[in-house]
């Protein structure tokens, strides 16, 4: 473990925002940060997770403005039915790019070592 976790799981970040035209970049961005931490398999996934977090952080931010600037119903019980469907799709989003990311971190340890 390089004692730079947070700096290896921002690159991966930002790795994972400028691959994003390939499909997989929660995974190739996360075995970029795990490849830099190295260590052991627990160090990868912790940090592939962390990179996943902060790589989903702006897409979260500009849906919860937008689910909370714009008004989606005139009726109060529609508009909070709707905001929590889409408060329960961003989550399940997260959640799927942290996943990824965790298992391309294990993937970059896995790497550094066998390489």
């Amino acid at each position: 473990m390089t004692g730079n976790t947070y700096l290896n799981a921002l690159i991966g970040a930002v790795a994972t925002v400028l691959l994003s035209f390939t499909g997989v970049s929660p995974v190739l961005g996360g075995a970029a940060a795990g490849y830099l931490e190295g260590g052991e398999t627990s160090d990868g996934l912790r940090v592939g997770a962390i990179s996943g977090a902060i790589a989903s952080l702006p897409a979260l931010g500009i849906l919860l403005l937008f689910l909370f600037l714009v008004p989606v119903a005139p009726e109060p019980g529609v508009a909070i039915g709707g905001g929590a469907v889409v408060l329960g799709i961003v989550a399940v989003a997260f959640g799927f790019v942290m996943a990824l990311s965790a298992v391309g971190g294990v993937i970059g340890t896995y790497a550094k070592r066998e390489l």
